[in-house]
């Protein structure tokens, strides 16, 4: 009997594991073993000859338990069960195995074009299908519609709608349809891009080829010029040793940003959250994490929305800061990660509370820089050693670098 497992894949996983339960990643039925996603980097097939351009992989963290012969539950964010996947194989950080559906994913925004491979090809019968698979907006439907009546084929329009732009994407495809012969179709396809246009490209025509296309055209990649900086949510992120004054620098910022006026500022003190936002939790590696993804979560969704954040948290740990700036950069906003790198005994010099000297007495277990970690950041964007110098100069050192890039005027 298999242990019952379960997990939330990431937002890519997710979207791969729609289309492998919906078939438009035929011939595939699961995650790819690490011999075949090998296969694929190297050759651009599986490990068996098959034609295949990109990885469809999943991962779990190290820790967790899952084996060969385990079957895994797998759910979306709101803990909906969408498949089952049996593992066949781990390797190389690669859990390989077939899914089988658990029910029908509910997909919020267009619903309704969440339309099957097999679903639209019984719709077309034996019709010839020109598919059109679309990341933005289409900018010659003359075009379109030419090659369709040389063809004789009907329009299948895919938008790949993936993030936060997805909606757009569909909306796009929608306005495109109006305009175009009737009869045309819009089936939405959850179809995160790959980094290199060509792979793409060929996942693209793959994708179009289950849906039935007896021809395919790509359309254009869409052209995205971003905000002014002072329209984009900003989420600035302190990172540091209990005393180290990343808390005070962070006050003292948004004390000068309001007194400018011209942010609307959300400030998440790690003091002030433990008490509130996580309240319960411990000291312990998993649930200082989940601390931290908690505090990025209402960080990115300020930002979403253009608002800055002030995060001041310890984040002893590189893993967990990498996700908080994923989840900020996956809502369209920026992410400035500030090292207060003041050294340890000056942390400890100051030490007002009297944390370090307990910590060192062995009276506080898993205390960060003491008995347990601190992983300096290698990807800070600024940083600050409050040693000798004011608050106020402090203060400063961040706000300049923030009025230099455009974010604050």
């Amino acid at each position: 009997m298999t242990a019952p497992f379960e997990w939330t894949p990431d937002a890519r996983e997710l979207a791969d594991l729609e289309l492998l339960l919906s078939g438009a990643f035929h011939p595939l039925k699961g995650f790819l073993s690490s011999a075949d996603a090998h296969s694929v980097d190297e050759h651009g097939t599986l490990a068996d000859g098959t034609p295949w351009p990109a990885p469809v992989t999943f991962t779990l963290p190290d820790d967790h338990p899952a084996a060969p012969g385990d079957q895994i539950t797998l759910r979306d964010p709101e803990g909906a069960a969408l498949a089952a996947l049996t593992v066949t194989e781990r390797q190389d950080g690669f859990v390989a195995g077939q899914v089988e559906s658990l029910g029908t994913p509910e997909h919020g925004p267009f619903a309704r074009l969440r339309r099957s491979p097999a679903e639209i090809r019984k719709e077309l019968g034996e019709q010839d299908v020109l598919a059109v698979t679309m990341r933005g907006p289409l900018d010659n439907l003359d075009e379109i519609t030419a090659i369709a009546e040389e063809l004789e084929a009907t329009i299948l329009l895919l938008p790949l709608a993936f993030g936060e732009g997805g909606p757009a994407v569909v909306r796009a495809a929608l306005k495109a349809r109006d305009r175009l012969p009737e009869g045309t179709l819009v089936a939405v396809v959850p179809l995160a891009p790959r980094e290199e246009p060509s792979i793409d490209l060929e996942l693209r025509e793959h994708v179009a080829e289950a849906y039935g296309a007896t021809e395919h055209l790509a359309g254009p990649e869409p052209i995205t010029l971003p905000g002014p900086p002072h329209r984009r949510g900003l989420v600035v992120f302190f990172t540091g040793l209990s005393g180290s004054g990343k808390s005070t620098v962070a006050r003292g910022l948004r004390d000068a940003l309001l007194e400018r006026g011209s942010r609307t500022v959300t400030h998440l003190d790690g003091d002030v959250v433990r008490h509130l936002l996580s309240a319960g939790l411990t000291f312990s590696k998993e649930d200082r994490d989940l601390n931290i993804r908690r505090i990025g979560f209402v960080a990115a969704e300020a930002a979403r929305h253009g608002g800055l954040a002030i995060c001041a948290p310890i984040a002893p740990y590189a893993a967990t800061r990498d996700e908080v700036r994923t989840m900020v950069e996956g809502v369209g906003a920026d992410f400035l990660l500030v090292h207060v790198s003041t050294p340890l005994e000056e942390c400890e010099r100051r030490d007002r509370k009297g944390l370090y000297a307990k910590a060192r007495a062995g009276l506080i277990p898993g205390f960060t820089g003491i008995s347990d970690p601190y992983e300096e950041p290698e990807d800070a964007d600024l940083e600050i050693d409050t040693t000798g110098i004011s608050v106020e100069q402090a203060v400063h050192q961040v706000l300049d670098p923030l009025i230099q890039g455009g974010w604050i005027r």
